[in-house]
């Protein structure tokens, strides 16, 4: 007798308590959504538990020290943010003394970052990925699947009717606003 072949969404369904079988497929997709969220979460708790900074700060100083000199635009490029969210970060790690600001060139408006020791001791304490697990994800899928997805999502964005501003707001911030 041949034992009957069971889908991944089935027993991830049992895992965690649900039926097998949703009744609708947004159900599916919903569970698939809490489970990536849920994720993030995890990843987020332990970074703060181990390295006593949030995600989106050690991914500023891991860019910092892979960076040293860099700017806030060019911070808040490298991490797909809004600069005034950089500011908030970099303000934040100035003030925990793990990284440093200083005014240097022609411009001394202009201001360059590097990390203190302090800063390079929380990042050999923290769990990687310092982008965080979401992001690195989405770095290791194909292109094809990364345009389905980008596609995808935004419909449902589209149907929620969701502000964009918010593309520029980290996941880590709002975890840990909750």
């Amino acid at each position: 007798m041949t034992k009957a072949r069971t889908s991944t969404g089935a027993r991830t369904a049992r895992k965690a308590g649900l039926p097998a079988t949703a009744p609708d497929p947004s159900f599916q997709v919903l569970r698939r959504f809490r489970l990536v969220f849920n994720a993030v979460k995890t990843h987020f708790r332990q970074v703060e538990k181990k390295a006593g900074v949030g995600g989106a700060q050690l991914w500023a100083l891991a860019v910092v020290r892979d960076r040293p000199g860099i700017g806030v635009s060019d911070l808040a490029r490298a991490m797909d943010i809004h600069q005034s969210t950089a500011s908030n970060l970099i303000r934040s790690l100035v003030d925990q003394g793990l990284l440093a600001t200083e005014k240097a060139g022609a411009d001394r408006r202009a201001v360059q970052l590097r990390v203190l020791p302090a800063g390079t001791r929380v990042l050999r304490k923290a769990p990687g990925p310092f982008t965080g697990v979401l992001p690195q994800a989405l770095a290791s899928l194909d292109r094809a699947t990364l345009k389905r997805l980008d596609r995808d999502l935004g419909k449902l964005i589209e149907v929620l009717g969701a502000d964009e501003r918010g593309a520029g707001i980290l996941l880590s911030q709002n975890m840990q606003e909750r």
